[in-house]
């Protein structure tokens, strides 16, 4: 008896330690650049919602099949008052450091989100009021029936006003001055996960909250989480094929093939939400890196429509991205409303007809510019950006190319100060007005907040601008369509591709690819 209660103990004992281990695992995450910074209302930028979401919750988030699900708010409603929404928040939740979550930290956080500083506030630049009804209840008044409200709230993360007022971090960071603040490299969420260190561009590392309301609910398998960015495709490559990474976020189209041939590794691969284009700055009067005095080039149509022309999507596709994306015509994927297979189609290459168009415009002998490119975002964005200034040296346009970490891209970017740039843009409330009011709407301090070209049209901001309280679904579209035609006619971008989204993880790990690129880490299992 002593002797089988003995071997009970153990068995017991051995089967706790094996449950410990395979629930205890620090996975090892690799990327090819990292999260802006930890402040979650400075930045409208993809890899940077991406880390934010282990830290931090929205009210309502993204599923693996990029179906809305409760988050911080468990319901959400529009009330007898067609001009206000509901949210029913989560019970019993804490932040990190243990303060309890209430609706006066829903409160805070939209304030703060619509603070100038905040790269969020034109997603919510239909607010007018946010009410605590309850600790648990919240009432969010738009300035008209905005039924899409809750699809722009995916990646509005929520602060504690507590931990926010003790850290002197009431108004978010201004990223494009360069300012730091005690959010910048710390944080205080509801997520999943604990931020432990914080090493910019370096390391960061986070640990499970065990607290965490989705305790149950989600595997929450990994105990540890070591983000390590690396820049170099060939490195990133090596680390996954020699296990020093167990989740590569960023595969080097080149290395798909040797990825998928290694038995200890598993390629995960689906259509990207994020098209990839090129912007020029239309407005100014002057380039200032252009050899033309007294004029711009791309204020004319002519010579944006040669560009356009002169580019060669299907030889990028083919050459430059191993055919890891779908040459593109419009910055939507098909998974968005308004995305039409006309407006989405592709212009065929004319070189003769580019240098015709130039001549009518002036520009015979052509004209030099820069071309501002990243080189860690998106996928082989210097190789694209290469190409592109070979396809235009070809037209007669002399472009000179300047790649750099996308850090210091986008903080000149929104300094307006480049004169012709790549960029790469998701839409994750799946809908056309997310594009029209970051990307084309006239720039103002709530709208337009990623229009650098300069770009100003009357007619598209009315039909713009009158979306978010269109309920009429039929009218709603015809608007839509109408929007993308002035668009397009007028040339305003220069789309590439849309991104292929491939994904390299550990062969015993069982997780599945977002078409966001936000990785749900909180979903991963170990098998």
């Amino acid at each position: 008896m002593k002797k089988t209660l003995r071997a009970m103990t153990l068995g017991a004992a051995i089967s706790m330690v094996l449950m410990t281990s395979a629930h205890s695992q620090t996975l090892r995450w690799a990327s090819a650049g990292d999260s802006l910074t930890f402040d979650p209302h400075s930045q409208n930028h993809g890899q940077t919602h991406a880390v934010a979401h282990q830290i931090y919750n929205p009210l309502i988030y993204l599923d693996l099949d990029s179906e809305m699900q409760p988050g911080l708010a468990v319901s959400w409603s529009v009330t007898e008052n067609p001009n206000v929404w509901e949210f029913k928040l989560r019970e019993g939740v804490h932040f990190h450091d243990g303060t309890p979550f209430t609706s006066e930290d829903v409160v805070f956080s939209f304030q703060r989100a619509q603070h100038p500083n905040s790269d969020m506030r034109t997603l919510i630049s239909s607010v007018v009021d946010v009410r605590a009804v309850d600790p648990l209840t919240v009432h969010i008044e738009t300035n008209g029936p905005t039924p899409l409200l809750p699809n722009n709230l995916t990646n509005l993360f929520i602060m504690s006003k507590a931990w926010s007022e003790a850290n002197n971090v009431v108004t978010p960071q201004d990223y494009s001055s360069g300012e730091e603040n005690f959010a910048v490299r710390n944080a205080n969420g509801t997520g999943p996960f604990r931020l432990i260190s914080r090493d910019p561009d370096v390391r960061t590392e986070m640990v499970r909250n065990d607290e965490y309301w989705g305790v149950g609910q989600f595997p929450m398998e990994i105990s540890r989480i070591v983000l390590t960015p690396i820049q170099s495709a060939a490195t990133r490559a090596a680390a996954m094929l020699s296990g020093e990474v167990d989740f590569l976020q960023d595969v080097p189209v080149q290395d798909i093939n040797r990825l998928s041939n290694s038995s200890n590794i598993k390629m995960l691969s689906a259509p990207e939400n994020r098209t990839i284009f090129f912007g020029m700055d239309q407005g100014r009067e002057e380039l200032r890196t252009s050899n033309i005095k007294g004029k711009n080039p791309f204020a004319d149509q002519r010579v944006r429509e040669a560009m356009n022309i002169a580019i060669n999507r299907n030889a990028i596709q083919q050459v430059v991205m191993r055919n890891q994306s779908v040459p593109a015509g419009m910055i939507a994927p098909s998974f968005v409303n308004g995305w039409t297979s006309e407006l989405d189609s592709v212009p065929e290459t004319n070189i003769n007809r580019a240098k015709e168009l130039l001549a009518e415009a002036g520009y015979a002998d052509g004209f030099n510019v820069t071309l501002t490119c990243t080189n860690d975002r998106y996928v082989n964005d210097e190789a694209i950006c290469q190409a592109v200034t070979g396809m235009l040296g070809q037209a007669g346009i002399n472009v000179r190319l300047d790649a750099r970490a996308n850090s210091i891209h986008f903080a000149e970017l929104q300094q307006g100060e480049l004169d012709f740039y790549i960029l790469g843009w998701a839409v994750p409330p799946l809908d056309s007005h997310y594009v029209f009011d970051f990307l084309l709407e006239t720039k103002t301090p709530n709208t337009g907040a990623w229009n650098f070209t300069g770009w100003s049209n009357e007619e598209f901001d009315s039909l713009s601008r009158s979306l978010p309280t269109e309920t009429d679904l039929n009218e709603r579209n015809a608007k839509i369509a109408r929007a993308w035609e002035i668009v397009q006619s007028d040339t305003v971008y220069l789309p590439i591709h849309h991104q292929v989204l491939n994904w390299a993880v550990r062969s015993d790990i069982d997780f599945a690819v977002q078409s966001q690129n936000q990785p749900m880490l909180k979903y991963l299992s170990f098998k």
